[in-house]
């Protein structure tokens, strides 16, 4: 009888507590992004998972907190209820009531490595600890990547200094957890004292510190939704920042209030906040914007709009679709091997994608252009080609455009061109301009229909409901197409939108479509139609400054307000 063999254990895991910061995923650190690349397992509460899952490697079994078992829950407080949300999860199966440390155990004996991510910095988290603790006991190694704390990135994100050049003494406090001792004692010092508390629950903050001994008149900042566009922030005093949240219409939440951080000291005065809020302040601050285009299409636009403090929505609105008959095309991508062409012109992302997706069907790759001359009409479709392997050598020094192209080109010389011909692979519905000017430069040109665009279908009803209601406070048109398609899959955005569009014909456009136009780009770019609408923003924001108004959004004006017609 042969000994029975047992199997070998299984290869121990790991486990990285890892600090998301307080919501702006930009406030990642290196070693967060690199740690969640290589996760397996990634635990978070659902909105640190909005943070962090982007980062993280395709098919990483993810796990969050489950709202419904949470919502009666004190936020931050005790051990998180989670729900496994991703079939392919290694804890499939397991009953939601299940706690973290158990879940992220168990993932690491089974060789796994598991990402804990948790707001803020762990080291300031309790529930955390307890999970580090539950994981030392276990033998389950472990290790921590720090994280921008609550308590301190808000405040810098709302412009509040916790320390002077003197060295302000500053404490921390979690009203939601303080004691009677610790109250007294942050009452009886003169220093900053940065509160964690809930919106609803910051008027009872403010009267513990002032029975613990802090002056009713004591500055303080009480900052919402902090580092995240949705920001907002009171200034006040210990005495009157009750009176202050009902005169700004802040109702209490059935949820138990949002969670706040409170600022309290003279370096949160009103003044100081005046010079320092660069956050709130950016010309876009909580802007929607609306972008109608494709999301490869609004990449790096939404990336700008971001940066004025926007938070981009794109809404395709057309689709890009094969040629009705492809044997046109075909012909033209053998004859990019066979040598009919001097060169290959691309007037678009989509131009790129419909030769590339071609060359992979008959098994060709970037080497398939050597000896062709490349020409792209602006930086996107050069980058777009780069990606491909391809440098172009061509891409317009000045206007990014067909017009611009034409200024670059060379005319056909029959000493230095061996071939006299150009591939123009383009939409169905593209202009003549390229065509008739490289002609006119004596080339010959194969006009090459190698994709179709046709409108997109109609967006979710909610958003439909949002253009036409009022729920945008900007739309950037950059065709004309644009326009036109976007009313027909959505309808008109409404009156209180702020219009931008990218030049003289799409303007047009949009006001034969009953559309009043706010903004125009100083010349046709994608880029400068977003920076003109941030000026745009800008100036608004500083009128309303001189005026003595709040600084409201376009989708905040009253119903019925008369619209100011304002253009660049």
């Amino acid at each position: 009888m042969s000994p029975t063999t047992l199997p070998a254990p299984p290869e121990q895991g790991h486990v990285t507590f890892l600090g998301a910061g307080p919501g702006d995923p930009g406030l990642l650190t290196l070693r967060a992004v690199e740690a969640l690349a290589n996760a397996d397992v990634l635990v978070a509460e659902h909105d640190v998972l909005d943070v962090v899952r982007t980062h993280a490697r395709q098919g990483v079994s993810e796990v969050h907190t489950d709202a419904d078992t949470t919502a009666s829950s004190t936020p931050g407080t005790g051990t998180p209820q989670l729900t496994v949300v991703d079939g392919a999860s290694t804890t499939a199966g397991v009953p939601a009531n299940r706690d973290a440390a158990h879940l992220v155990m168990e993932a690491a004996r089974g060789g796994k490595r598991v990402v804990r991510a948790v707001s803020g910095d762990p080291g300031l988290d309790a529930y955390a600890a307890e999970e580090m603790l539950a994981c030392a006991s276990a033998g389950v190694p472990f290790e921590v990547v720090p994280g921008v704390a609550t308590a301190v990135g808000v405040p810098a994100y709302a412009g509040v200094p916790l320390r002077d050049a003197q060295g302000t003494d500053v404490r921390f406090v979690d009203a939601r957890t303080a004691s009677d001792r610790c109250w007294t004692e942050v009452g009886a010092s003169d220093g900053t004292v940065v509160v964690s508390t809930t919106l609803d629950s910051v008027a009872a903050a403010a009267g513990e510190l002032v029975s613990a001994g802090r002056k009713p008149d004591t500055p303080l900042t009480v900052t919402v939704a902090g580092t995240t566009t949705r920001q907002r922030t009171w200034t006040a005093t210990l005495g009157t920042i009750a009176q202050a949240l009902k005169q700004a219409k802040v109702l209490p939440s059935p949820e138990g209030g949002r969670p706040v951080i409170a600022v309290v000291g003279d370096r949160s005065a009103a003044a100081q906040r005046d010079r320092l809020a660069w956050f709130e302040s950016k010309p876009l601050f909580g802007w929607k914007v609306l972008v109608p285009r494709t999301k490869e299409q609004a990449a790096s636009l939404s990336d700008q709009l971001r940066s004025y403090g926007a938070v981009p929505h794109e809404v395709p609105t057309i689709a890009v679709e094969p040629p009705r008959t492809p044997q046109q095309m075909e012909r033209a991508v053998k004859g990019l091997v066979t040598g009919r062409y001097e060169w290959i012109a691309f007037t678009s992302v989509n131009a790129v994608k419909a030769v590339r997706e071609k060359f992979e069907e008959y098994g060709l790759d970037a080497r398939a252009f050597a000896g062709i001359k490349v020409a792209a009409v602006g930086e996107q479709t050069a980058n777009a080609l780069i990606a491909f392997g391809v440098k172009p050598d061509l891409v317009p020094s000045g206007e990014q455009s067909a017009a611009g192209l034409l200024e670059d080109w060379p005319p056909y010389d029959p000493v230095f061109d061996p071939i006299d011909r150009v591939f123009l692979p383009r939409a169905d519905i593209a202009t003549e301009t390229l065509v008739a000017g490289l002609i006119e430069l004596g080339w010959e040109v194969d006009d090459v229909t190698a994709y179709r665009t046709v409108r997109a279908s109609p967006p979710p009803a909610e958003t439909r409901e949002a253009i036409k209601g009022g729920g945008f406070d900007a739309v950037l048109f950059t065709s004309s197409s644009t326009v036109r398609n976007l009313v027909g899959i959505a309808g008109k955005p409404h009156n209180v939108t702020v219009i931008a569009c990218i030049g003289p014909a799409t303007a047009k456009t949009a006001e034969e479509h009953g559309l009043r136009v706010d903004v125009m780009a100083p010349e046709p770019s994608v880029h400068k139609l977003a920076e003109a609408l941030a000026d745009f923003g800008a100036r608004r924001r500083l009128a309303a400054l001189d005026a003595g108004d709040p600084v409201t959004r376009p989708s905040e004006r009253r119903p019925g307000a008369r619209r100011r017609r304002s253009t660049t």
